[in-house]
């Protein structure tokens, strides 16, 4: 993890942590990186999620890309993953997407896309943090005409509403579906993409007002679209995060089906219909055992790779696999995206519930659950840099580990993008790992504080 970037891009308390200042420098440094090679005035587009610092940033890094020469295209409120597909589509040199995903609305992030639609990889964000941190190369000044000049667009949703509907089997007539935006990024598109295919929509939490952002709803809280599932009698309920770059499902009877489930239900109809490419899926440490157990009873190869969709990103293109993701709900469809998409996942799962005539809960079933117990302690940022390195904690972790052997497993890492230590123990009996995880989290909030 590098000094400004973490696992999903520049992220801190927007006008503290995260300052105009910081932003500035981070479009300059980024315009001289990723258009160091180009022989045309360079263009980069910049979209954005709800929050109420998203304008201010974007102006910011929009003013530092201008001075250094750069053409900017603001394409306003849309997912990130619009970023990701505009980029691309409009053959633009970089994209930057402002959000802190699912986050409290105080914090706000910056993410940088290539030309192609990726997220930079670690040597690229490398060099920006040099040139911002240690002033390796001095940007350049323009004058004049050779300025950077901001354009607005109108059509940036359009293009990428058009570009979802393509990735659906046909329409979902008879379907009835409610959509939890998070009062975030899917506000501008969730409604208008899944009337257009026919389904019939119930939407909550689609008026954004810059604070309210992942506010007691969306992905990470799924207590509303639960009732609202099952009050209203839905075939199922979909929630995003803030950014509308994750998705979780919500079945018939109210229960959730995370990311794990989704990424099996999908790679299993993607096998049985020849579209799971090596017959693998990729997922990280942090998914159950159950998964894994799924993929063995159905035939399918299983890659885990770091926490971190970036790096789940890097072992689905190094080896052409087709489907990958967290159990979050950040789901990548690598022959339609370049990143998790949460809306595209919503319509993969609406083409297997139309193909195979199963309800939600049903595939669901499929794979069976181990208990999983996860436990968030917050802790300094100091604390995060010693975790490996504490003796007390490291020797909590190593007598969970043995007293659970083969039944279970114990994993404790930092987060890549909060001032957490996430400890997570999976096995066989649900009070068992309960005791050991309150055991190894008391022992870091003692030790990492």
């Amino acid at each position: 993890m590098g000094r400004l970037f973490g696992t999903d891009g520049a992220r801190g308390v927007a006008n503290s942590e995260l300052s105009c200042e910081l932003a500035m420098k981070i479009g300059r440094a980024a315009a001289m990186v990723l258009t160091e090679n180009c022989s045309h005035k360079p263009k980069v587009l910049i979209g954005m999620d709800t929050r109420a610092s998203s304008h201010m940033l974007a102006s910011a890094i929009g003013a530092g890309l201008c001075s250094v020469g750069a053409d900017v295209l603001i394409i306003d409120v849309v997912p990130t993953p619009a970023v990701a597909f505009l980029v691309k589509e409009y053959e633009y040199d970089a994209g930057v997407m402002i959000s802190a995903s699912h986050n409290p609305c105080e914090y706000n992030g910056i993410k940088i896309f290539q030309y192609n639609g990726y997220k930079l990889p670690d040597e690229l964000e490398n060099e920006i943090e040099e040139i911002i941190l240690d002033e390796t190369k001095i940007p350049p000044v323009v004058l004049g005409g050779d300025v950077g000049r901001i354009h607005f667009s109108n059509s940036a949703v359009d293009d990428y509403i058009f570009h979802l509907a393509m990735t659906s089997d046909g329409d979902f007539k008879g379907m009835k579906i409610a959509l939890d935006c998070a009062n975030g990024s899917a506000s501008v598109t969730a409604k208008a993409l899944f009337s257009r295919l026919g389904a019939e929509c119930y939407i909550i939490n689609d008026c954004p007002n810059g604070t309210n952002i992942n506010e007691n709803c969306g992905s990470t809280h799924l207590d509303m679209l639960q009732k609202f599932v099952v009050e209203n009698k839905c075939d199922m309920g979909f929630a995003f995060d803030g950014d509308a770059d994750r998705m979780l499902l919500i079945d018939e009877n109210g229960n959730i089906v995370d990311g794990d489930k989704i990424i099996a239900i999908c790679s299993k109809y993607m096998k049985d219909n020849g579209k799971l490419n090596k017959d693998t899926a990729v997922v990280t440490v942090m998914s159950n055992m159950g998964f894994f157990e799924f993929c063995k009873d159905n035939g399918i190869n299983c890659v885990k790779t770091k926490v971190g969709d970036r790096y789940v990103l890097e072992e689905m293109v190094k080896n052409g696999y087709s489907i990958g993701g967290e159990q979050s709900g950040h789901i990548i469809f690598l022959d339609h995206a370049t990143t998790g998409d949460g809306q595209m996942s919503a319509i993969q799962v609406l083409n297997v519930i139309k193909r195979t005539g199963k309800k939600v809960s049903e595939l669901a079933d499929e794979m069976k659950v181990f208990p999983q117990v996860l436990i968030n302690v917050r802790v300094s940022n100091f604390g995060k840099t010693r975790l490996e390195k504490d003796a007390e904690v490291q020797l909590a972790i190593k007598k969970a580990s043995e007293e659970l052997g083969e039944d279970g497993r114990v994993l404790v890492r930092v987060s890549g993008t909060e001032p957490l230590v996430r400890v997570m123990l999976e096995g066989k009996d649900y009070d068992r790992i309960k005791y050991l995880a309150e055991c190894i989290a008391k022992v870091v909030e003692e030790r990492l504080v």
